[in-house]
């Protein structure tokens, strides 16, 4: 029995604020590593993720939809180049977050969400109303006041919003479920995180117990929130994604600020309150049409 569309888009809607709730506590995980290396933390991660999603594809009987997707070399391009932005992604979140600049994520991922707009404008033919070309605008002001104030350019902030929307471009081509294509991106990068571990003075083991026992839950804490995103990127527009993503950048925000300590500097609740205005003007023409529909006739 098949699907209806409404169905469809309940089911994206949960798995998608399912894995931005879970992303949002991330930096709690994160900081519990203080002391190990970001590209370690990410190797573990990696490797872990691998272990998690092969549990899975055994427990949803899921070697036959993996075989078929090795046979497809476009498929596997895709497969690999989004690896690769995700890589990117938690590398520099990992570090941001352990060298104390969650505020700088927190940031990134509030432009994430029009960034994925203007990729799906730009690449995907999906088409905006004036007040949300006014949001983009407003988005790309925050950042410009931001690279003024500072005399340089957001780096962290704009490699997560950037390496992050172009992940969720790639995936939302890609014809395959979300534990195949997870289980096919984390092989990709498995060897090449095994070979970084092995190079470390540490190795696989050398870590303290309750160390690798942090390490050891990163696979979950990685595979868990990008299935579920996977499950949402195949059944919602990615414009309707990438307004989800605030989320997950204001529960950050407010752990940064009110739990771990850092200080929201001028700059920041400048090009904080353009993006807040972008996002505000994009939720409100997104509601107008909805609106004018219930109205009675």
């Amino acid at each position: 029995m098949t699907r209806s569309a409404p169905s469809e888009a309940r089911i994206g809607f949960f798995a998608g604020m399912g894995a931005y709730l879970i992303w949002g506590v991330l930096p709690f995980y994160l900081r519990l590593l203080q002391g190990v290396p970001a590209a370690d933390v990410l190797a573990h991660r990696i490797l872990w993720s691998v272990l998690v999603v092969v549990v899975l594809i055994f427990a949803l009987k899921g070697w036959e939809r993996v075989r078929a997707a090795v046979r497809q070399p476009r498929l596997l391009l895709l497969l690999l180049a989004s690896a690769v932005c995700i890589a990117i992604n938690w590398l520099v979140y990992t570090w941001a977050i352990l060298a104390g600049h969650a505020i700088d994520t927190s940031l990134g991922y509030f432009i994430n969400p029009l960034v994925s707009v203007l990729f799906g404008v730009v690449l995907l033919g999906e088409r905006l109303s004036k007040p949300q070309w006014i949001a983009v605008a407003l988005a790309a002001l925050g950042v410009a006041v931001l690279t003024i104030e500072r005399g340089a350019l957001p780096l962290i902030s704009l490699a997560l919003a950037l390496s992050f929307g172009t992940y969720g471009l790639i995936r939302k081509q890609a014809a395959v479920d979300a534990a195949t294509g997870l289980f096919l991106e984390t092989m990709m990068l498995a060897p090449v995180a095994a070979l970084w571990i092995a190079a470390t003075p540490q190795g696989f083991a050398g870590w303290p117990v309750p160390t690798m026992g942090i390490l050891a839950l990163g696979g979950i804490a990685t595979a868990v929130p990008l299935l579920l995103f996977g499950v949402a990127a195949r059944r919602l527009p990615l414009s309707t994604l990438g307004l989800m993503q605030y989320v997950a950048p204001t529960m950050v925000l407010l752990e940064a600020v009110l739990l771990f300590g850092e200080v929201l500097d001028p700059a920041q609740m400048t090009a904080f309150a353009f993006i807040w205005a972008g996002l505000a003007v994009y939720t409100l023409s997104l509601r107008r049409p909805v609106a004018q529909a219930e109205q009675p006739r």
